[in-house]
């Protein structure tokens, strides 16, 4: 399913609602555990985790460059927020009768090109992530990315 996009006075706001068959610690560790985290979203690292602290983000540029991403909001095992860029990514896990439903908030300033790009990694790398919740780590799937890919260009363009 899409992410939806809604405009709000100070830019847009792209949100993913995951429900996930698995309790709100499993996800909460896929999200701030360095070895889980890597196996879904290569390019990020849990660093120094509180309000304040950071997140990193690995260009992978051969030269080690790491960008650090302060965390603007985080209460353990429920709200992970920080820098993305210009914007803020915020992860909000909450308990549910069958197990939790993961909300991905990703808070857009201005939408440009680079922003179906976002999307789609951000959709695919929560397929990742759902994958690795049921045991089965995956390689990034490209056919799949670009496929979202123009799903977002579209729907960007009609939010936009």
């Amino acid at each position: 399913m899409l992410a939806s996009i809604h405009k709000k006075d100070n830019g847009y706001i792209a949100q993913f609602d995951r429900p996930l068959g698995h309790a709100v610690s499993e996800v909460w560790a896929a999200l701030t555990e360095n070895e889980r985290l890597e196996k879904w979203m290569a390019n990020l690292q849990a660093d120094d985790l509180r309000k304040g602290g950071h997140m990193k983000f690995d260009m992978k540029d051969g030269s080690g460059t790491l960008i650090d991403m302060e965390i603007t909001d985080y209460e353990p095992i429920s709200v992970l927020e920080f820098t993305w860029g210009k914007d803020r990514v915020r992860f909000e896990v909450s308990s549910r009768s069958e197990g939790s439903l993961l909300v991905l908030k990703e808070f857009i300033s201005t939408m440009t090109d680079h922003t179906p790009k976002d999307l789609a990694g951000w959709h695919v790398c929560l397929d990742m992530m759902a994958a690795l919740l049921d045991g089965q780590a995956m390689e990034f799937p490209m056919d799949e990315w670009k496929k979202w890919y123009e799903q977002y260009g579209e729907l960007v363009k009609q939010v936009g």
